[in-house]
């Protein structure tokens, strides 16, 4: 097991509360990720955030192959002694939103993981970069802030349910695994941390004719919470939809003009979205490819 206190002393390494650094430091909990992500030697595993290496070593001694992607170059060299010994496992120094992540993978024709302990400041964009993009993963395991969890999980109608709530249920099947103690962490964070299992599955995404649209659509509808669909949608550059013609969908799909968005299920938003791609001023956007 990594000694954190040691590594980050002979590296003289401070942490970065703007990066969200906050090492974890219990080996059970490392276990019970590693664990449940199910890793064996056909995965390939897409780490973000390694730090110095407490849980990509242990990824690395069950995985195929490891990617850690790290934006912090000064705690480079230290991830690089822990990881040494594993041939495995490549390092990559850069931030995890302008990677091209699949291209890491377009050569391994098995199995694909993502399992991270994720910097809270990143997570949901990081989560929803993965989510948008059609990422080939069997399973994502992330560590995670409690409060983003439960919104992950949040249901229609409720105060956590939005966007984050309708893309990650929509790509699979959401599921809060266990919570991890503040104590587990170098430094301790301020906030309570859960693990969560996102598998994807195709009983959303099969009945979306365009990923773009819908997403579009489901970022328009919160972007402004106070306003009813109706206002926030129709002040969407991206959509670039009159409010007569917002009206004229609702319509078809019985909704009131004074609906919020978090009243809309995921069902309803798809077929919002469907009706948008449709539309004759969207006809001409680049369309995802279909879901394998």
């Amino acid at each position: 097991m990594i000694n954190t206190n040691e590594i980050l002393k002979k590296y003289n390494i401070r942490l970065s509360k703007q990066l969200g650094q906050n090492f974890l430091t219990d080996i059970n909990i490392i276990r019970k990720i590693v664990d449940a992500a199910e890793v064996n030697n056909d995965d390939f595993v897409i780490e973000i955030g390694p730090g110095i290496g407490a849980l990509t070593v242990a990824l690395a001694d069950r995985a195929g192959k490891v990617a850690a992607i790290e934006i912090d170059r000064k705690i480079i060299p230290a991830l690089k002694e822990t990881t040494g010994n594993f041939k495995n496992v490549s390092i990559i120094n850069n931030d995890i939103l302008k990677t091209d992540v699949h291209s890491l993978t377009a050569c391994w024709n098995k199995t694909v993981k993502v399992v991270s302990n994720l910097p809270y400041y990143i997570t949901t964009p990081v989560i929803m970069m993965f989510l948008e993009n059609n990422f080939p993963a069997e399973r994502m395991i992330f560590m995670i802030q409690k409060e983003v969890a439960l919104r992950m999980t949040a249901k229609p109608g409720s105060k956590d349910y939005g966007a984050l709530s309708v893309g990650a249920q929509t790509a699979g099947d959401v599921k809060l695994l266990f919570n991890v103690s503040r104590q587990c962490f170098i430094p301790k964070p301020e906030v309570d941390s859960v693990v969560i299992r996102i598998t994807p599955t195709g009983k959303y995404l099969d009945l979306i004719a365009d990923r773009k649209i819908f997403f579009q659509c489901v970022r328009a509808a919160f972007s402004k919470r106070r306003k009813t669909l109706l206002n926030a949608i129709s002040s969407s550059h991206n959509l670039r939809l009159e409010k007569e013609t917002i009206r004229k969908i609702f319509a078809s799909l019985n909704l009131s003009d004074t609906i919020r968005g978090e009243e809309l299920s995921i069902e309803q938003y798809i077929a919002f979205s469907n009706i948008v791609t449709n539309l004759p001023e969207h006809s001409g956007t680049e369309k995802y490819p279909p879901t394998p």
